[in-house]
């Protein structure tokens, strides 16, 4: 009889503690980041976050970058809007700033923030003008009794001191250290949220660097760089989908009660899913703008992405009659244009940020100090070839891949030559030496459109006339 009593006190206890044990939930954030305006994907987007959310607690966040990349999005009535009009339709929950988001101006953006249904959070941008409104750092949302803290950072690394940009949309603002601000935030928030993500547009790398000595936040979700990541750095998740709508990401988190059981990753690819029929009719009213859709011209053969820069590089030095024409590699948004007709859209695709040409005189010396400063940059836009040139150069790089000189078989030191630059570079590269410098105020996407109309079918150059030359004899 004992023995059973003690049976029955023991199945009495394990049914208690079992009816204790804190209950498991799941949680699944969706992310997406570096859209550029592809909207073309949405309808599949749709279709993936309806499936989710009819089976488990979601939030849909977004990394920034959601314009400037196509034209039936950037030349809309309100530029942008066709994207932000999508995400507001679907739900999106919260979303930081990517460098972007400034393109059309500071005035612009803060327009644009008050027709996004969703929270816009950023750590490290700091206003004190009328046209642009501060934004909070972060934002808790509580879902299924879920407290999830979202933080938001944009990188200040290529301005400097600024995202990447031409430096005129930032006047008036200023942008913190985003690692600092980040941790500042993660501190703040840490004791009073159960997930703790933060929406980065900084890059995998300087991620990367601040998850090296913060661990407070749980998942990164990144922008920027257009990687698509799925790491683990000092034990916190680390991931990125890419770019132009192409995957979603899916981190899924356990808990139970308050405690994270266990948190993983998948890239999810969207051509996978049927799109949705309501989101396909809207993209579908966007894209039949015939003024975008009229064809130009014609390529005779494909051009890959050397291609496309030696022609806008070349394009450009003829229009402003330059002997030396230099296009910045960051410049050419599109990786190829197949043979045959290309409309407005397409040239509107590959230069989306109304560039003008600029020209100025300069000496070979001052275009190697131009190439050897823009190499040695410690940033993610250094050490690679960045300036694309009508005249073939080579860039002399020692072990440590630095820059030490530049040698220009075709031109003749001492001389002056009329040179043609972007007004990104004119205006944004650092130390750069002239003569007689100025911005014509002709649009290259127009030059290119000219040409097209002029002498189509145009046959593309894709031979690279740049290279770097790696000897560890490389000197000045």
């Amino acid at each position: 009889m004992k023995r059973l009593f003690r049976l029955l006190a023991m199945i009495s206890l394990t049914a208690a503690a079992v009816a204790c044990a804190p209950r498991e939930r799941t949680l699944v954030l969706l992310s997406t980041n570096d859209m550029h305006a592809k909207i073309q994907r949405f309808p599949h987007l749709a279709a993936a976050v309806a499936a989710c959310r009819d089976t488990v607690t979601t939030l849909l966040l977004d990394a920034g970058d959601r314009w400037t990349g196509n034209a039936y999005v950037d030349l809309a009535q309100t530029p942008g809007m066709p994207v932000i009009a999508l995400m507001n339709r679907l739900g999106y929950d919260a979303a930081t700033l990517g460098n972007h988001e400034f393109d059309h101006g500071q005035a612009f953006l803060g327009r644009m923030l008050d027709s996004m249904a969703f929270e816009v959070v950023c750590a490290n941008v700091e206003s004190d003008t009328c046209t642009f409104p501060q934004l909070p750092p972060s934002v808790v949302i509580e879902r299924d009794g879920i407290r999830i803290g979202i933080v938001g950072a944009v990188t200040n690394y290529e301005g400097p001191g600024h995202p990447a940009g031409n430096a005129s949309c930032f006047e008036g603002l200023s942008f913190p250290d985003p690692q600092a601000k980040a941790s500042e935030c993660a501190a703040a928030l840490r004791p009073d949220v159960d997930v703790l993500v933060l929406l980065s547009h900084m890059g995998d790398d300087r991620d990367a660097e601040l998850l090296a000595r913060e661990t407070r936040f749980d998942v990164i979700l990144g922008g920027h760089t257009h990687e698509e990541v799925d790491t683990l750095v000092n034990g916190t998740l680390l991931t990125q989908t890419g770019k132009d709508l192409q995957c979603v990401g899916v981190t899924t988190i356990r808990l139970r009660g308050r405690k994270i059981a266990g948190i993983d990753y998948r890239l999810v690819p969207l051509g996978g899913y049927a799109p949705d029929p309501e989101y396909q009719a809207e993209v579908d009213r966007c894209y039949a703008d015939e003024r975008l859709n009229r064809p130009v011209g014609s390529f005779a053969s494909a051009a890959d992405k050397a291609g496309l820069a030696n022609w806008m590089a070349s394009a450009a030095a003829a229009e402003a009659g330059a002997e030396v024409g230099f296009y910045h590699i960051g410049g050419v948004r599109l990786d190829s244009i197949p043979a045959g007709g290309i409309g407005t859209a397409r040239i509107y695709d590959l230069e989306p940020f109304g560039t003008q040409i600029a020209v100025m005189r300069m000496t070979p010396r001052q275009m190697e100090r131009m190439i050897v400063a823009k190499y040695n940059e410690p940033t993610r836009e250094g050490h690679r070839l960045d300036l694309v040139s009508t005249t073939p150069y080579e860039i002399l790089v020692n072990e440590a891949d630095s820059a030490v000189g530049v040698r220009f078989p075709q031109l003749r030191g001492g001389r002056s030559y009329r040179v043609s630059v972007s007004d990104y570079v004119y205006k944004n590269y650092q130390g750069l030496e002239y003569a007689d410098g100025s911005i014509s105020g002709v649009k290259v996407a127009d030059v290119l459109l000219r040409q097209l109309g002029e002498e189509s079918p145009l046959k593309p150059d894709n031979r690279m006339r740049q290279r770097i030359v790696r000897s560890p004899a490389a000197a000045h």
